[in-house]
């Protein structure tokens, strides 16, 4: 545990230096939720936004948002980039099991997002008008849910792109058409098609339904268990194909 404790701490610590993460974790989906609370309010629409008010749909949806932020882009990054600099064949030559990398990783991207949900939650509610949230156990249960699923899909990326300029790209565009597809940017009552599909399968997407079922008491659906199955498979695969060096 002890180990477990000062690897995570300097890994916090190497996280917040990057400008990645605190763009992508604190500036960008503050930005996009004031953007979206000027144009749609908070008025509710039974033909969108599952028929709450926008940004009674938003403020959950973002606290999922800037986790997958962290996730999927800090973290892989951060990871390939140790790669690259030779600081995880340090830790390999030094008796670090993979476990302890993987988690300390986990660690840091529930953090990470637990501030800046926090911030979100502070600044959203009063500035919209936003009701409170119907369980607070399960806001809180669906917010590690869904840090495990993009921290485990970040530490895979991260085993598996060659290099950080890779994951740093590949991140971006995968947050980028899930913000767009996946239910934190147009209501997804409006996305037909192809788009529509896709979208239903993104990993946002379901872990947006599960912080909406603890904050709205809206139907999640199946979205618990793709969730959780999520988390299992790429932690697997990631474990499988981590690479040291």
């Amino acid at each position: 545990m002890r180990t477990l404790a000062k690897m995570t701490w300097l890994e916090l610590k190497l996280f917040l230096r990057e400008p990645l993460t605190v763009l992508f974790a604190f500036a960008l989906p503050f930005t996009i939720l004031f953007v979206m609370g000027g144009v749609f309010g908070n008025e509710s629409d039974p033909d969108v936004y599952r028929n709450v008010g926008a940004m009674d749909y938003y403020i959950p949806a973002y606290i999922a948002l800037v986790v997958a932020s962290v996730g999927l882009i800090s973290l892989p990054t951060h990871l390939a980039t140790n790669r690259e600099l030779g600081v995880l064949k340090r830790y390999r030559a030094s008796g670090l099991p993979t476990t302890i990398v993987a988690t300390s990783q986990i660690i840091v991207t529930l953090v990470i997002g637990a501030v800046s949900a926090v911030l979100l939650v502070l600044v959203g509610i009063p500035v919209h008008d936003v009701v409170a949230a119907n369980s607070v156990p399960m806001v809180l249960l669906g917010f590690f849910v869904s840090g495990l699923v993009f921290a485990s899909l970040g530490v895979l990326l991260g085993a598996v792109l060659p290099s950080s300029r890779a994951a740093q790209a590949l991140g971006v565009m995968l947050w980028f058409v899930m913000l767009m597809i996946g239910g934190a940017g147009p209501p997804p009552e409006v996305l037909t098609g192809t788009l529509g599909t896709i979208g239903e399968w993104t990993p946002l997407r379901h872990t947006i339904e599960i912080m909406q079922d603890g904050w709205l008491d809206l139907d999640p659906g199946n979205s618990w268990l793709i969730a959780i199955a999520t988390v299992l498979l790429a932690s697997l695969l990631a474990v499988r194909f981590f690479r040291w060096e």
